[in-house]
């Protein structure tokens, strides 16, 4: 019983407004195929929900845990409360954290994905993706384990995007990017700039086709306040990289 997590980048990332304390954006959201985590569930007796491989992150502080409660809240099945006294989890790590490739939401979609089918959850898609949006912005994509999507709103609404998946290289620097951080000095310094309807023909265009038309600061618009944030993060930048989410981490096509 195992699972990959796959990494994603934005290939672009647009705030469109603020609305109840939360930003609202439009993306495209990309599976990065040769970076992921693995996600295991091996049988052992468990007195309560039991993770390894995420020592650095406290219990209920971890996505995947987060998951799993916001999973048995919803379905009060007691095939999975029993499943998760006989098995544990296991999570190989390979997506580094603070670095905008999305890792701890693409552990708790994955875990979504795989205790359904364990556990022979009767759930739709849109049911479990309803369930992973209480856990973070991202995790619907993950749910959905779409190759390619565009992501608006929350990040709740996500729409498979027909394309090829492009073979993406990674670069993460020594820096790790507090979401939270980035997202308020996006609200103090830019929010007022935005220009919404200045990118909407960007939904129906191939990913290859922006990556080749727009550099990284007009492509992603928390790359300026990241860059705010963290000023070192110049240091790292390189000609024709792209920045993924509310970073660190810079990546291109290969």
């Amino acid at each position: 019983m195992k699972i990959k997590s796959y990494a994603k980048v934005n290939i672009y990332l647009k705030i469109t407004g603020h609305k109840d304390g939360y930003h609202t954006i439009d993306s495209r959201f990309m599976k990065v195929q040769n970076l992921y985590d693995t996600i295991e569930f091996i049988p052992a007796k468990c007195d309560s929900f039991s993770i390894e491989g995420c020592d650095d992150i406290e219990l209920q502080s971890n996505t995947i845990y987060k998951a799993y409660k916001a999973l048995n809240e919803y379905t009060g099945d007691l095939e999975l409360l029993e499943f998760f006294y006989n098995h544990k989890v296991v999570v190989s790590k390979n997506i580094p954290s603070q670095a905008g490739l999305g890792g701890g939401s693409s552990n708790a979609g994955a875990f979504l994905r795989l205790a359904k089918e364990c556990c022979n959850l009767l759930l739709s898609d849109d049911e479990l993706a309803s369930v992973g949006a209480k856990i973070g912005a991202d995790v619907p994509f993950f749910v959905y384990d779409y190759d390619s999507a565009n992501v608006s709103g929350f990040g709740d609404i996500v729409e498979k995007f027909d394309e090829e998946l492009l073979d993406i290289e990674v670069y993460t620097p020594p820096i790790g990017c507090d979401t939270t951080i980035v997202y308020k000095t996006f609200k103090k310094e830019l929010l007022d700039k935005i220009e919404p309807n200045n990118f909407i023909s960007w939904k129906t265009q191939k990913s290859k086709e922006l990556i080749s038309k727009y550099p990284a600061i007009e492509l992603n618009d928390l790359y300026k306040a990241s860059l705010l944030a963290y000023p070192t993060l110049k240091d790292y930048a390189k000609k024709s990289w792209l920045f993924s989410g509310s970073g660190s981490s810079f990546f291109r096509m290969v």
